[in-house]
């Protein structure tokens, strides 16, 4: 739970100190969802969400940091402690297509992982890009590592593949539909794979904040855990700048 505090204090101050897009190909891009709920009475409950991007290009390279974390508890006991941090870097072949090199590392306590590290090279495709849609897909080979929470630990080392697709979609000049989906999966053992979603909504407030709600799914084909899929449905502030 510190951890993705002080990570979202640290993408705010990133968003306050960063420059527009509009006016600089170049600048610091940044982009801040951010969730909490607390009730009291007969039951006590606490949850909080944080889903950020920072982005940088220069010239033909692009670097991007990605944090997704999500914490919850019932009558003050942990019952959700799950993020995700993954680092992306991009080289540009064309206008369309350019070599991509990701490293991520996600930790899920209650899916039974201590953590989930992954590393290695792969292709970006920008399959359509107008004023009204935004389609990128990705394909990356990957070396794997997870770890199950359980004592003793047992680690799970394999190489294997990401593919990704993300989606945005202007459909009113202050409303933008946004759909994520991507697969991580073994070479060698086929049930063992990953599959993430996200949809979601943003309604323009002002020039940088936005109303959202954002629905995700998590998927676990092989769990440590009881349950296979995991959804969280969120209301959120959004800022971008």
């Amino acid at each position: 739970m510190k951890k993705i505090i002080l990570s979202a204090f640290a993408l705010s101050a990133l968003t306050i100190g960063a420059q527009a897009a509009e006016k600089n190909p170049d600048a610091l891009v940044t982009h801040t969802e951010m969730g909490y709920i607390q009730t009291d009475g007969n039951t006590k409950t606490k949850a909080f969400n944080l889903d950020a991007n920072v982005k940088k290009a220069w010239g033909k390279h692009q670097a991007s940091l990605k944090l997704d974390g999500q914490y919850g508890s019932a009558d003050d006991a942990e019952v959700k402690n799950k993020y995700l941090i993954e680092l992306n870097y991009d080289y540009s072949f064309t206008q369309v297509l350019a070599f991509n090199y990701l490293a991520g590392y996600k930790s899920d306590r209650y899916a039974g992982f201590a953590y989930q590290a992954y590393t290695g090279p792969g292709l970006k495709l920008q399959a359509i890009k107008n004023d009204a849609h935004n389609l990128a897909l990705s394909g990356n080979i990957l070396y794997s590592s997870d770890e199950s929470y359980a004592q003793p630990r047992d680690t799970n080392n394999y190489s294997g593949y990401r593919a990704e697709l993300v989606y945005g979609w202007q459909m009113l000049k202050n409303l933008k539909f946004t759909q994520e989906a991507s697969l991580r999966g073994d070479f060698e053992d086929s049930s063992n794979y990953f599959a993430h979603s996200k949809t979601a909504f943003a309604a323009k407030i002002s020039d940088i904040f936005s109303a959202g709600v954002s629905y995700k799914l998590d998927y676990v084909n092989k769990p440590l855990a009881a349950k296979t899929t995991d959804s969280t449905f969120t209301f959120n502030l959004i800022m971008d700048y």
